[in-house]
């Protein structure tokens, strides 16, 4: 496997993973792990993923508010987006997660939506302010670097005090057995306010988020609302999901 190509599919994996350790990169590319140093930090260098002890985390979500092409499966969120939008009324009060799949519901709202939507995640706010009809009201706190959201107990202080129609939550992961859960302890603390906050939950899924357990609960699945896919509701990957009650879109 040339260079290029190597460094592309490390990658694919941060992006997928969003953390690795050198250890599963050198076993999944098939090179040593002095191999996958040397390319963890020239892909540091260029701003790709961010060099971390052990291996690499995406940096990602520092770019796709300004180059939409370095979203990871931007086509499959094209379509979560596409089919969460019909939800959404005039006149609604939202929130949103950050996440790139959030960031494209953000960008692909209609223009003539008139709602008032809260988000802790600068990129989506951002986007937000370009929407002619939408009030943006951005969620202030310590920012997290790599994800360029706002953290911290005010983050959630401010959230236990809304009360909104409407909630839209990025999912890092979502099993039958553990319901949804996150890789981070602040962001589950986050995404649990926002549950109490709203009327409605949709999580938006994309479908290498499923069968997957991370470490920090979010939500049992008995608790979930509504789960946004990039599948078809046909398709057998989501038949144990229907099965076990699931509403799905």
């Amino acid at each position: 496997m040339k260079k290029k190509e190597r460094q592309k599919k490390l990658i694919d994996e941060v992006s997928i993973n969003r953390k690795v350790s050198s250890s599963y990169l050198s076993e999944k590319l098939q090179v040593s792990e002095d191999t996958i140093r040397r390319d963890i930090k020239e892909l540091d260098d260029q701003g790709l993923l961010t060099k971390v002890h052990g291996g690499a985390i995406s940096t990602i979500q520092k770019l796709y508010h300004y180059n939409e092409d370095v979203i990871y499966n931007r086509e499959n969120k094209v379509r979560i987006a596409l089919k969460a939008i019909p939800l959404i009324e005039d006149g609604m009060v939202i929130i949103m997660s950050g996440g790139t799949t959030n960031l494209m519901l953000a960008k692909l709202l209609p223009n003539t939506l008139k709602a008032t939507i809260y988000t802790y995640s600068l990129p989506i706010a951002m986007q937000l302010t370009e929407h002619p009809h939408i009030e943006t009201i951005f969620i202030g706190g310590k920012i997290h670097r790599n994800s360029m959201v706002t953290i911290g107990i005010d983050v959630i202080q401010y959230l236990s005090k809304l009360r909104v129609d409407i909630a839209f939550i990025g999912v890092s992961a979502l099993s039958i057995k553990q319901g949804i859960t996150d890789e981070g302890y602040e962001v589950s603390l986050i995404k649990k306010a926002m549950i109490q906050a709203s009327e409605r939950v949709v999580y938006l899924a994309t479908y290498n988020k499923l069968d997957v357990t991370l470490n920090y609960d979010v939500c049992s699945f008995n608790e979930i609302d509504t789960v946004v896919t990039d599948y078809d509701l046909e398709n057998p990957m989501l038949k144990s999901y229907k099965n076990a009650g699931l509403h799905l879109v």
